[in-house]
């Protein structure tokens, strides 16, 4: 896949503008659909665009709307209020006539405060090379084979495994750069939905809702190829849809991130 447009340099072909056409590449397909992280990423990377440097992401939303395709889309952003620590911003990215994914993204600079609380839960992965790769099938999504996986904590999709957890190891294959936040979040949801290990044949799932916060800055010595580790917990599931958090530690086991997602699950 050398031909493929790198996740890297697409981000970086951003604008400033507040409104642009832009080109969602080939060859990072869903199932049918453009993958969720990487239009997230793109989302995000238009919202810093309108932020100050000393303002850094502290949390987003992002609400899956519709299947955005590879192809031109249109990126809007809005700044709703820009205050002297926080910014709030949003970004609607428009196809086919409507709006596909809707942003709300919250930066903010750091300040003095008389509370600190920074004992943050352990990672407890287990050791990655005793971890099972995702398959090379052809139900592995198109943009599933522009990361290593190795899966510790739970099972495969779709193998059956009854457990409420489910993660383990991952890394992007050919992204040897400084970890920004817009690798990161591709990262985070390159791991199916935590319920998919439960089922014991192929099924479609998505994310409907998907909410990450970052406790501290990323750490710059890291690249999006080192080995990060990711764990979710299904809290609830029924009626065809799944609720879900998850943590994400570096590989030296510190706490980078905290995600929470609403799943659909079509079996």
């Amino acid at each position: 896949m050398s031909d493929v447009a790198k996740f890297s340099d697409v981000l970086a072909s951003i604008d400033p503008d507040a409104e642009q056409e832009f080109v969602l590449p080939q060859g990072w397909a869903q199932g049918r659909a453009f993958f969720g992280g990487f239009s997230a990423a793109i989302a995000f990377q238009h919202a810093k665009l309108g932020v100050d440097l000393e303002q850094p992401i502290r949390a987003l939303t992002i609400s899956f709307v519709g299947p955005l395709e590879p192809g031109t889309a249109t990126l809007q952003r809005t700044i709703l209020r820009k205050g002297k620590s926080v910014t709030q911003v949003r970004v609607e990215i428009v196809q086919n006539g409507g709006v596909q994914l809707s942003g709300l993204f919250t930066f903010g600079r750091s300040r003095p405060s008389q509370v600190r609380i920074t004992d943050t839960l352990p990672a407890e992965v287990p050791n990655r090379e005793h971890g099972l790769p995702f398959p090379k099938t052809p139900i592995l999504p198109e943009f599933a084979h522009h990361f290593d996986y190795s899966v510790t904590v739970g099972g495969l999709p779709f193998s059956n495994t009854q457990s409420r957890q489910f993660g383990g190891w991952v890394r992007f294959c050919n992204e040897d750069t400084p970890i920004d936040v817009g690798l990161f979040l591709g990262l985070v949801d390159a791991w199916p939905p935590a319920v998919l290990p439960m089922l014991n044949q192929p099924a479609p799932a998505s994310s409907l809702t998907w909410t990450i916060e970052f406790p501290e800055l990323l750490p710059t010595h890291k690249k999006a190829t080192d080995w990060w580790q990711y764990v979710a917990y299904i809290d609830y599931a029924a009626d065809g849809y799944g609720h879900t958090h998850s943590h994400v530690w570096d590989d030296d086991g510190n706490l980078v991130a905290i995600s929470r997602q609403t799943i659909t699950v079509f079996a």
